[in-house]
């Protein structure tokens, strides 16, 4: 799909003008204005201050003093998506470029003097219903994706340094987010908290899993089982999960199910096991016939598909091509992207907006949501497409 390998191409050119530095749904707590009053970040004014951002059809932030920034995550992105680019095209200047952002991502890990092992978090205090967590202090999600990164650059150019971390992020998982609270045993999504988010942990044990097969180390291996399993047995007979257990996380969305999906196939992959298939499979089943719509829309809720949004389709597309593999879910990750660019992509600006409602569309500029997951999943899909019968 020429069309695609385009769009990626544009994609690329102006995240790297930008030096990858751009604005985040949750970034409002990095305005200027909060050098003034700190303290009005936690709590409920600063809450509703990250969600007027979040959900402002105009972006604020040049006004209140959000600075562009690099986030970890989507850096982490951007260097999965290099990766991709030079295996499909053998051009050394997408592993160049990879290379340098590896490096910088070498250079965020959260203090380790606090944290012991390798770990990454946001470039922005964050502020949730269930928390909040202060710039740099590292999370789960973070985490996982940056060393994803990190290994698969390892694996490429075969420098230990990018390795060591990715494996020592291993550590931090296993070492300060293990919980096991109210009969459930878990990863929890950042240190010091308790919520317990299905993608977080399924997420936290496939990385557990992964390096615990490439080191041979039982304990890490018996541990991402034991988590795997709390979340399978939580599953709903359909096939699906909801977001979490705490009452406002009921609801089951397109992106953490894919999430939730991929990670397992990970975990059954890296320790051989089969014992994860049905899950997954009836998982995929859902996936497919309730949060993708015959015309290839990707749904934000299974039981509504607004907003529409790039980070749902971008899921599909690699939960599709990772987890099954087969030529009609090609096909169908096809449509899924065809009917994206129909409705999300602004040709005149070369790029996607944030989110399309029914009335109304949200086209502020995201790097690390929308941007860096286009990028890393077109170019997982480009690669794929060069190499049909070829599975991850």
């Amino acid at each position: 799909m020429d069309d695609v390998r385009n769009i990626n191409h544009s994609i690329l050119a102006a995240a790297k003008n930008d030096e990858y530095a751009g604005f985040d749904p949750f970034d409002g707590l990095n305005s200027k204005l909060f050098n003034i009053a700190p303290s009005l970040k936690k709590g409920l004014f600063g809450l509703a201050w990250i969600q007027l951002h979040k959900r402002s059809i105009l972006n604020l932030r040049p006004v209140l003093g959000v600075p562009k920034a690099r986030n970890p995550k989507g850096i982490g992105l951007f260097v999965l998506g290099l990766l991709e680019d030079y295996q499909r095209t053998g051009d050394a200047i997408f592993l160049e470029e990879a290379v340098r952002l590896g490096d910088w991502l070498l250079e965020q890990k959260s203090d380790q003097s606090v944290w012991k092992s390798a770990c990454w978090g946001y470039h922005f205090d964050w502020n949730a219903r269930a928390f909040f967590v202060p710039k740099g202090k590292p999370n789960i999600i973070t985490t996982v994706y940056v060393a994803q990164a990190l290994y698969a650059l390892g694996t490429q150019t075969e420098k230990q340094a990018y390795t060591d971390a990715a494996f020592d992020a291993a550590s931090f998982i296993v070492e300060s987010l293990y919980i096991n609270d109210d009969g459930r045993k878990f990863f929890a999504y950042i240190p010091g908290e308790s919520a317990f988010v299905h993608n977080a942990s399924l997420w936290g044990a496939a990385w557990v899993a992964l390096v615990g097969n490439q080191q041979g180390n039982d304990h890490f291996k018996e541990l991402a089982l034991l988590v795997a399993r709390q979340s399978v047995a939580e599953q709903g007979s359909d096939g699906s999960w909801v977001y979490g257990a705490r009452h406002h996380h009921q609801f089951i969305d397109g992106f953490h199910t894919g999430y939730n999906l991929e990670a397992l196939h990970i975990i059954r992959k890296a320790l051989s096991t089969a014992e994860f298939d049905s899950a997954i499979e009836r998982g995929l089943a859902f996936y497919k016939d309730t949060l993708i719509k015959d015309d290839g829309t990707a749904k934000y809720y299974d039981n509504n598909p607004y907003p529409l949004d790039m980070h749902s389709v971008t899921q599909v597309v690699i939960t599709l091509l990772k987890v099954s593999g087969s030529i009609d879910d090609y096909k169908l990750a096809r449509k899924v992207i065809e009917n994206s660019i129909n409705t999300l992509y602004m040709p005149t600006k070369k790029r996607f907006m944030y989110q399309k409602h029914k009335l109304f569309s949200n086209k502020v500029d995201y790097m690390r949501w929308t941007q860096a997951w286009v990028y890393y999943s077109f170019a997982y899909f480009n690669r794929m497409v060069a190499e049909p019968n070829e599975t991850n």
